[in-house]
């Protein structure tokens, strides 16, 4: 099964999405298996982090700003290098198990679709796979 979605992102940020993965693999029936989760897009990323404390993911994106800040010696026209670079240190995907129905995450666990670029009309997909 495979569920496309799509995301309004106001500003930079992380966008849980937790919620819509474990529909997707609520409706798909797969008892055991892999639900992958893919964003498209060079300046956004998948990741897994705490959702129990709003700190995180402000302090998340502060330290990624720290670590890769614009410059003045970026020379990509668009002007959105430090985004790129943030998008490639997260990644594009995760790869969550399923078992008894239900995405295996950690109790203070999350997934969350990152925009390094906004405000822009986003999607992210899931595919779910049977094992």
């Amino acid at each position: 099964m495979l569920k496309e979605f799509t995301l309004k992102t106001d500003q930079e940020g992380l966008y849980n999405i937790t919620a819509k993965v474990a529909e997707t693999v609520k409706a798909s029936g797969v008892e055991s298996g892999i639900a992958v989760v893919w964003c498209p897009h060079t300046t956004g990323g998948i990741t897994i982090n705490e959702n129990a404390c709003p700190d995180v993911p402000g302090d998340l994106l502060f330290g990624l700003s720290k670590a890769f800040p614009d410059r003045a010696e970026f020379r990509h026209a668009e002007g959105n290098s430090a985004a790129h670079l943030k998008s490639s240190c997260v990644g594009a995907s995760q790869a969550i198990i399923i078992t008894e129905g239900k995405l295996l995450l950690g109790t203070w666990q999350g997934i969350y679709f990152c925009e390094f670029d906004g405000p822009r009309q986003r999607k992210f997909f899931v595919k779910v796979v049977a094992s």
